[in-house]
Order: C-alpha cells, then structure tokens, then sequence
C-alpha cells in the first residue's frame, strides 16, 4: 500500500481537531475555539443549529449565550405577536381564543425564565454549581415544554386558521432554538457527571404519616389552628423537634367561622415572593365541597395548603374540552408557584369520561409537592406539566392517560386507580410529553400500587388497561419497585400512532410485583427495557429531582432511593 506524505501543518491541524474532539465537555468550554459544525454535531437537529450559528467563530460559551440570546429575543416577540392577535378577539372564535390566551401565559412564562438564564449564562463562563445546573437546565426544558403546549393547543382549534398558522410556523421554528440553547447550556455551564448515581441510600423514613406534617409555629399562629383544628377533632399537624416553619396562617372556612369563605381570597392575602428561610404562609382549609377554580400565581411562593383529609377537603369542578375550554385550561386547581405544599385535600374534576380531556390538577410550580392527597377524574386527570414535583401517598383515579405531562416528577407510595372508561377506549395510566432528549424530564413511579377501581374491577377482562403511551417523541415514564395487579395488560404498554416514538421514547421497569408485573410478554420497542439497580437509582428522588436539597423543608417523609 502506498502512503500519502503529509506536511507537519496538515498533520498538526489534524492532531489538533482530534484531541478537541476527544476533550470532555467541561474542557470545551475552556477551549478558546471550537468550529460550530462540530458543536452543533450533538444537538438534536445539526443541519438547523449550523444555520443558526453559521456566521459565529467562538468558544462553547459564545455559542451558548449567542443562542440563549436568540432564544430570550425570540420568546418576546412571539409574547408580541400573541398580543397582537388577541387585540382582534372580534374575528376570533372562542376555542382559538382560549388557545391564544393560554400561549399568552405561556410566553410571558418563557420569556421570564429565559431572562434569568440569560442573565446567568451572561456572567459567568465557569460551569454552574449542580443546584444550579438542575435549577437552569429544568427552566430551559420548560421552555420547551411551554412551547409544545402553546403549539398542541392552537393546533386542537379548527377555525381562524391566518392566526393559527402564523404562529404555528413562529412557534415551530423557536422550538428548533430552544432546542439549541438547551443542548449548549448542558455543554458550557454543566459538569460532566454531575449526577453520581448511589445505591442502595437510606432515604428519609421520619416518624409521621397519613397527612401529618412537624410543624413549628409562634403561639399566636399555633393558637388559631388549633382552634380550627379543634372544631373537626382532627390532628393533622405534628409538633416535633424536625419541624417546618409557618410564618403565618389562614383559616377557610364556609361557615363564615375563619378568616375566609373561599379559598381563592386566601390565596390573595398571601405575601408575594416568599423565600423559603421565611416559613409556609399556610391556608387551613376545613372540611368542605369547595366549588372554585383555583389558580395560584408564580408570586405566590412558599404557600402550604391543609385540609381535614382526603375526601373531606374536597375541591371540584367540571371544565373540559367538550364545553370549549382548552386541556391546559380545565383544571379545577392549577398551580406555579415555586414550593408549592398541599396536605390532606382532594382535588376533583366531575367532567366524567364522556367529555374526554378535563383536568383536576395541573402543576407547573417548582419544588412542589404533594403530601396525602386525592386527585379524581377521567381523561387527563393529573397534568403534571413542567419543573419538579413530588408526590407522596397521593390516590390518583383516572381513565385515558390520566398522569400526564412534561415535568420531572416522582411518584411515591401512592395508589394509582384506574376507572371504567367510556365504551370502547382503554386506559393508559402515563402519557409522557418529553420532546427532547436534552431535557431532565420524565415520570418516575416508585413502590406505588395499581389496582382497578371499584367501576372498573369487574370488567378487567374486558377493559384493557396499560402502563403508559408515549404523547411526545422521547417520552420517558419508569416503574421501580411497584405492585401490579391483574388489570395490567400482558404487553405493558401501548403505542401512540403506528410505529411513533417506538425507538426513541424510554419507558423501563425494575422490580416490580404482582399478577401484572410479569414482563416477559411485555412489547418489543427499542425504547422498552427492564432495568438493574444501577439504572433504576437515576430515576429515584434524590439522582432524578435533586430532592435530598429541597424535600426536607417540606416536612414530607420520602426515601431518597430504593428500597
């Protein structure tokens, strides 16, 4: 064989892009330059991220903050232009109406959160610390995760199709962006490794259950819930040398006897910006059917909310796609509030299973977490939409994809009920909605129990129920450690559209129990897997939500990882 003879420059030149190619990505970000074809080789969609950064010569750090950039000026011109349609509400029909006002919240959200990132990204060129890198890299998915939603909702509307298609195109086209800007955050500001997987950990099995939180109160605070508390003859609230904080306290009572009638004004009482060293401001809801739509805003943080237990406290409402309002707007309770805490209250949504999407809960707060809690509906019961959230010893009863969503969520110690669906549909307990592979989203359920509900459990053999669908591309929902009963269908899981996301979403089981846990008819999809331990333990509460640094505040018992 003959050899070529290659000058010193060509073969230093060579050397060189190999070393930079073979550098971890922490040393890329100390590299003064790197070619954007290369660095846009590992985002989602290279042929649109070379475009995007076609006319940039720089290091991954200049990459990075000239998309966020691009990212931060793209959300508010969609903010713009959104306003811009709803000044003509006259030509608008009410479904496309809805649909704009929900993308109003959405880009105002989008746009907030990239300019915190872009702040950040701004001054440093160091990466983040891992609290922080989790903290930036969970607003960048919801980024992406509000644009979806803006986009489904738009595209379930069937009339005003100028204004539809017009932000249609701008919605998909800042998706690809957004998309680049996680992908170059992850690459300059986030350590490689930064999660180490640990397992077996002895996780947080504190002496109190079944709704009862440590609590620790000035005697002015403590003196009106016990007066409330004393008129039910309930203790839902613990005193302990590990306890939680309440700076203030509210009392919601129908009767006239507290501080409010409706839950909704005490919500408004409540302190703007809380920081979680100031305590709960906490709302005492006694027992009662509240028939309100509760919203909480993003201002309101570090709010508790009690009530007297599950099926006592009870929130409901009956909005739905059917009547014409959006999947995002039909929930009873919603709430985005950072740290948000509920206790001991049920949550319900009575559309019934005729009138397909309506949501009981929808979560898109931050830290949040629900403690002994009841969520009740049919279609879409729980929306878990974005950020992190926790749940534990929460019932959840639903029939077609009734925990769904984008968010990083744990499932723990809960009952998850599947119900009679309407004549012909089967169950799908998840319906994940993870659109990129970036992004640290995905539905963890661990040492929880599936049983059929009472509707449903004479008719197992006829209704099918699954484990899971996949709603988006790269949809990613895990059971560790869980007792199946025989409504689970034999092959697990069920397909969205043909052969959609079968080879792309991630859906895996470990150590599961009971009749409907054997996996050995299970689906063949490339994406299926049965787990060991070691792979389980990146989806327990500590690798997956970082929530060994949250949880505690809360008061709320967790295990940290598997059992």
């Amino acid at each position: 064989m003959a050899f070529k003879k290659i000058s010193f420059l060509t073969l230093f030149f060579s050397l060189s892009l190999f070393i930079l190619t073979s550098l971890p990505l922490s040393s890329l970000a100390d590299n003064p330059k790197i070619p954007p074809q290369k660095i846009c080789d590992s985002t989602v969609d290279p042929t649109f991220c070379k475009t995007l950064l076609a006319n940039q010569n720089g290091t991954v750090i200049d990459y990075g903050r000239f998309s966020i950039r691009k990212s931060l000026s793209q959300s508010r011109n969609l903010l713009n232009l959104v306003n811009s349609h709803l000044q003509n509400k006259s030509s608008l029909s009410q479904s496309t109406i809805s649909a704009l006002q929900d993308c109003q919240f959405l880009a105002q959200q989008n746009f907030e959160y990239l300019s915190n990132t872009h702040q950040t990204t701004n001054s440093t060129s160091n990466v983040l610390s891992i609290s922080q890198s989790e903290e930036f890299q969970t607003i960048l998915s919801a980024v992406l995760t509000n644009q979806q939603t803006c986009l489904d909702g738009l595209s379930s509307t069937n009339s005003n199709q100028t204004a539809i298609n017009d932000l249609t195109s701008t919605l998909s086209n800042d998706a690809k962006i957004h998309s680049v800007s996680l992908a170059l955050f992850l690459k300059g500001w986030v350590r490689d490794n930064k999660k180490q997987t640990s397992w077996p950990q002895k996780g947080r099995h504190l002496n109190f259950r079944n709704g009862q939180l440590p609590l620790k109160m000035s005697n002015g605070v403590r003196a009106i819930y016990d007066s409330a508390r004393n008129r039910h003859g309930r203790k839902l609230l613990q005193t302990v040398d590990e306890s939680v904080t309440v700076s203030e306290i509210v009392v919601v009572n129908q009767d006239g006897s507290g501080n409010f009638t409706t839950i909704n004004d005490a919500i408004n009482v409540a302190p703007n910006n809380t920081v979680a060293s100031s305590g709960y401001f906490l709302i005492f809801v006694t027992e009662g059917v509240y028939q309100e739509y509760v919203s909480i805003p993003k201002n309101k943080k570090y709010l508790m909310m009690v009530g007297d237990g599950i099926n006592r406290t009870i929130i409901t409402g009956d909005h739905n796609v059917v009547d014409n309002f959006t999947t995002f707007n039909s929930a009873t309770f919603a709430v985005v509030s950072q740290g948000f805490l509920a206790v001991n209250v049920t949550f319900r949504n009575t559309a019934g299973p005729i009138k397909h999407q309506a949501v009981a809960v929808r979560n898109g707060a931050d830290l949040s977490t629900f403690y002994s809690c009841s969520f009740e509906g049919y279609q879409d019961t729980l929306y878990t939409h974005s950020m992190r959230q926790f749940y534990r010893e929460c019932d959840i009863y639903g029939t077609v994809d009734f925990i769904f969503g984008n968010a990083a969520v744990v499932f723990q110690n809960c009952n998850l009920y599947p119900r009679l669906p309407s004549t012909g549909q089967f169950n799908a307990i998840t319906a994940q909605g993870r659109t990129d592979p970036n992004q640290n989203t995905g539905t963890s359920i661990h040492n929880t129990t599936i049983k059929a509900a009472d509707d449903l459990a004479p008719m197992i053999g006829t209704v099918k129920t699954y484990l899971g669908r996949p709603w988006k591309e790269y949809s990613r929902t895990v059971y560790l450690q869980c007792f199946m009963d025989s409504l689970i269908n034999p092959s697990g899981w069920h397909d969205w559209s043909g052969d959609f996301a079968l080879s792309t979403l991630y859906y895996a089981e470990y150590n599961n129990t009971g009749p409907g846990s054997n996996t050995s008819s299970r689906v063949n999809w490339i994406g299926y897997h049965v787990i060991n331990a070691t792979d389980a333990a990146n989806f327990t509460v500590s690798n997956f939500l970082d929530g060994d640094s949250w949880l505690p505040q809360t008061g709320v018992p967790y295990s940290s990882g598997l059992i």
